[in-house]
């Protein structure tokens, strides 16, 4: 590096050359690239494992040393845990204030609440997860005595959204009966979240897009609040995200995206892969740099992983590098059956574990959630502890419970939620009461159930006054107590579905210890609006020691010292489903490169020659994806003594 003239006092005197700025340090080349173009638009191109979180946190930290106020710098991400691992790494890098790091939907319900009444949304509304919604649909279609299947219908309602379409277009184009059906139900489901002051997660997008587009004074005051965007997992995003982030971005583009198309596994979300395929063409100028360096995975890993991915057509073209040695060679598991395999994949990690492995370091993935059922009995057979990626903390029955008594306190118009808890712990309040009760007509209600409405209706007020006045611990706490739940689960403390509900309770009032500080109600307001959105990764807490089982999809983002594909079977891993035009036919392919891609250091890879699927034993071959592998970088892996036999089993 050449001399540079430092300025001290007025003076100019020449220095040694300047020492690298430290958060330059450790960065490969082409990470200090991106580090250091901090004006218009960038692409940064990230392989699995190449260390774009670093990069990405150390660039922020540079924006903000190189004098960006960090009140001016945005991150937006897919996951809390991702948001929370970001928010660490940038405070270890700078001293200075943090800059906003947020979810899409966090987002959302930032700029909502702040602008409400310019979005045409009420002051305090309330989400709904999507449970919420299942269940509200499930009423409107035994309502019109519909025959679709909820799922169905839901998951086409959101699909439009995402697209950006609204009901009334939706049903204006309804090319058939079903979809005639299933305007008819998006339009009662839109009437119900209006009466019940309540968006669902689309809506959070949609009325954020909406807001941006329409008001002016709104879209210029967050222009100028956030001037530097960085957009992670961008493969990821919709057509409605990205028209928020465009919004956002404009005129300055000083936006950082990062992503890959090897990893994009959620095109059934309705995620747009043209948005990253085509950014260079929506923000011209764009400067792009490719991270290959994979720091994750052993060579034997990348190796494969990459043989398999660049079958793919409909992608940016790189080559992950190694930067670890050779490795372990990956293991082959030839299985009888899905018993046989279950009980293969659970004596090979009671193996590893016995050689110092840590439960916690080892996943077992599948594409199905059927398939964990075998998987989980021979976890239990070895004695291998194990727990199952999939059911939200937030969603357990005794959880949810408690904060509809502390949204409905707040939200008296949240019919979701006063149906919900009305006979948590019974009261004798009937379905007919219940009615009045919603329809507000306590007054016809006969003179018994009027008492019984009244001593209700009191207990919702007493929960509201705390969450108005009291931390929301305490707000939580006092929900809790006066609405009988306590004393209920007290009742069943011997038993061990009532140790675990007082449990999972008393752990719902220390998450609320995180919102503590914040002034009533805002407390308790957050812990709502995070609690209905969490999604399934939030819920794996690393300090739990055990083996994790998951499907494919959520164990994106997450890595471990061993990991066990399974089901390797034609029609099942890749799935195949007949007349589905609308899937991506690279998609399979993509979700294998990700599973590969999780394991540091051992790779194991299996599949049945039957499987039971549908009540029957079906005959399978093994998945094209194995063939794709150059058979030198694996070994046949078999036990010597089987743990099952199947004569035996049957």
């Amino acid at each position: 590096m050449d001399s540079d003239i430092v300025k001290i006092f007025g003076h100019s005197w020449y220095s040694s050359p300047v020492p690298e700025n430290i958060l330059l340090k450790g960065l490969n080349q082409a990470q200090k690239e991106a580090v250091l173009h901090t004006k218009g638009p960038l692409l940064i191109v990230a392989g699995a494992g190449a260390g774009k979180t670093k990069t990405i946190t150390h660039r922020i930290a540079y924006l903000i040393e190189d004098g960006i106020p960090a009140r001016t710098i945005l991150a937006v991400t897919f996951t809390n845990k991702a948001a929370g691992e970001m928010r660490e790494r940038i405070h270890t890098l700078t001293e200075s204030s943090m800059p906003t790091v947020s979810t899409f939907h966090s987002l959302g319900v930032r700029i909502l609440r702040e602008f409400p009444k310019e979005a045409g949304v009420p002051d305090t509304f309330a989400i709904w997860d999507r449970d919420d919604s299942l269940r509200a649909i499930k009423r409107i279609l035994d309502r019109l005595e519909s025959q679709l299947i909820p799922k169905a219908v839901l998951a086409r309602i959101s699909g439009e959204k995402n697209k950006g379409n609204a009901s009334a277009s939706f049903a204006e184009s309804a090319r058939d009966f079903r979809e005639r059906d299933i305007a008819r139900v998006w339009h009662e489901y839109e009437k119900e979240t209006v009466e019940e002051h309540a968006l669902d997660f689309d809506d959070l997008l949609v009325k954020t897009r909406d807001l941006l587009a329409s008001s002016e004074h709104v879209r210029g005051l967050l222009q100028n609040r956030w001037q530097h965007i960085t957009v992670d997992e961008y493969q990821d995003t919709n057509s409605v995200q990205f028209e928020i982030v465009s919004f956002l971005a404009a005129p300055r583009n000083n936006i950082c995206v990062v992503g890959d198309l090897d990893q994009a596994i959620y095109t059934w979300r309705h995620a747009r892969l043209e948005n990253l395929l085509e950014f260079e063409h929506s923000f011209p100028g764009t400067k792009a740099v490719t991270l290959e360096e994979n720091y994750r995975s052993t060579h034997t890993i990348i190796t494969a992983a990459n043989m398999v991915i660049e079958k793919n057509v409909n992608r940016r073209p790189k080559k992950l590098v190694a930067t670890k040695g050779v490795g372990e060679a990956i293991e082959l598991y030839a299985a009888h059956n899905d018993r046989d395999e279950a009980y293969f994949v659970a004596n090979k990690v009671a193996e590893l574990i016995e050689r110092g492995m840590r439960p916690q370091e080892v996943a077992v993935l599948y594409r199905e959630n059927f398939q964990s059922r075998a998987l989980e009995e021979a976890m239990l057979t070895f004695g291998v502890p194990y727990r199952v990626l999939g059911t939200r903390f937030f969603d357990r029955k005794e959880v949810k419970d408690v904060l509809s008594y502390v949204r409905v306190a707040l939200n008296p118009k949240s019919r979701s939620d006063l149906t919900r808890i009305a006979s948590v712990p019974p009261r004798g309040i009937g379905k007919v009461t219940l009615e009045k009760m919603v329809a507000e007509l306590d007054h016809e209600a006969p003179t018994a159930a009027r008492t019984k409405i009244e001593a209700f209706r009191k207990t919702l007020e007493i929960i509201k006054k705390g969450a108005e006045t009291l931390p929301a611990p305490d707000a939580v706490r006092l929900a809790f107590e006066v609405s009988g739940m306590e004393a209920l689960f007290k009742n069943q403390k011997n038993t061990e579905e009532g140790k675990e509900r007082l449990g999972n309770v008393n752990e719902l009032i220390n998450f609320a210890t995180r919102y503590g500080d914040e002034k009533p109600p805002e407390g308790t307001l957050r812990l709502l609006e995070d609690a209905a959105l969490q999604s399934e990764q939030d819920q794996l807490e690393d300090k739990e020691n055990a083996v994790s089982l998951m499907t494919v999809h959520a164990s994106k983002g997450l890595e471990f010292d061993a990991i066990f594909v399974t089901g390797l079977e034609q029609g099942l891993f890749p799935s195949v489903r007949e007349n589905d035009t609308t899937r991506d036919p690279e998609e399979e392919r993509r979700l294998f490169y990700v599973a590969l891609t999780r394991a540091r250091e051992r790779l194991f890879l299996s599949f049945a020659n039957e499987r039971m699927r549908y009540g029957s034993r079906e005959l399978s071959i093994p998945s094209e994806f194995l063939e794709d592998i150059d058979p030198r970088l694996m070994v046949s892996a078999a036990r010597e003594q089987p743990a099952y036999r199947e004569d035996i089993i049957t």
